[in-house]
């Protein structure tokens, strides 16, 4: 299983699956971030958390515990 934590910087990775429970995942997908959503990883901070992408045009950061809750492809 490859999450979004795995993808590199300048890569798209396409959302295959929500793993989490309850307020998380709904915070998760009120972010914008479904499945079969496109996810671009811009950059990466210099310690390595957070991860900066772009879903659905605008600029996004997640905690890495988040990016490993969304499987992608």
């Amino acid at each position: 299983m490859k999450t979004l934590r795995d993808v590199q910087v300048g890569e798209t990775a396409k959302v295959v699956k929500l793993h989490g429970e309850g307020a998380v995942k709904r915070r998760i997908m009120d972010m914008g971030i479904t499945r079969g959503v496109e996810v671009f990883v811009r950059k990466l901070a210099p310690l390595g958390d957070p991860i900066e992408v772009n879903v659905r045009d605008y600029e996004l950061s997640l905690r890495k515990a988040d990016a490993e809750m969304i499987e992608v492809e």
